[in-house]
């Protein structure tokens, strides 16, 4: 199942390219179900916990649904991937969610099939903080599909996936490694109820359900001071295989102030 029009893949892809951080601070270990492999099964990526990990009670796939629904859970005046609010708005608890933008241009005025999204932001984030982020994901929901099944949407989400491709992300100026590795599918989960203004445009207090796939990190609470997050990567669809061409790309920074 593929979506065939440049308006659903705006949605799908836009708010799934996120940031990572590979730096930790000393509560790290203290805070975090399965800190102890940190170092160990994946050393290329100090404070990054592994994909099979369960922190916080939940899998990296119950926390990829719960990433989009806190995405959808505010409305578009008031939401940090519109840079209408802070980053810390609509967040709670142990781990923060981190975002893209739905900010984006064609790079062609005359050429709507290579669209562009590009941020720098400042963001706070409280010491003890554990972010989770997909770098690039896509979803796919009975809003687009009315009368979809579970293995429908799950389809559809991983033919998305599928295309995404060109995955960079440094810290403080170093590279995040195997990137691949992180492949993520969510279980069946509900968007909504949504709220007045939303980023789908669809009435107050309607429930969808949908199912995610793409590539999520979840990193362990930060050390004290300032961080740079720079990532950026791409979705691609050619008219030899998907019957239409769209090239979307992001480029996103982040300074995050840790304890501010």
């Amino acid at each position: 199942m593929k979506h065939q029009s440049y308006h659903s893949i705006r949605v799908l892809f836009i708010s799934g390219l996120i940031a990572v951080v590979s730096i930790f601070g000393p509560q790290a270990k203290a805070e975090i179900s399965g800190a102890e492999h940190l170092g160990k099964r994946h050393a290329a990526n100090p404070g990054v916990l592994p994909p099979q990990s369960n922190p916080f009670g939940k899998s990296y796939g119950e926390w990829s649904a719960a990433s989009w629904q806190w995405l959808y859970s505010m409305p578009t005046d008031q939401h940090p991937l519109f840079d209408t609010a802070d980053c810390s708005e609509g967040q709670s608890g142990k781990v923060w969610f981190l975002g893209g933008t739905f900010t984006v241009t064609p790079e062609d005025p005359n050429d709507p099939s290579v669209v562009v999204g590009v941020a720098e932001r400042d963001c706070s984030v409280p010491p003890g903080k554990a972010l989770y982020f997909p770098i690039v994901n896509g979803e796919c929901s009975t809003f687009e599909l009315p009368g979809a099944t579970e293995a429908d949407l799950r389809t559809c989400a991983n033919d998305l996936a599928d295309h995404i491709k060109n995955l960079e992300v440094t810290i403080d100026g170093k590279q995040v490694q195997m990137l691949n590795r992180y492949r993520v599918e969510s279980p069946l989960y509900t968007i909504g109820p949504l709220p007045e203004g939303n980023v789908l445009g669809a009435d107050a207090g309607t429930m969808y359900d949908s199912v995610g796939d793409g590539f999520f990190l979840m990193l362990a609470p930060l050390s004290r001071g300032e961080h740079e997050i720079h990532f950026k990567g791409e979705a691609e669809f050619t008219l030899e295989e998907d019957g239409f061409d769209f090239l979307f790309q992001l480029d996103i920074t982040y300074n995050i102030n840790v304890g501010k």
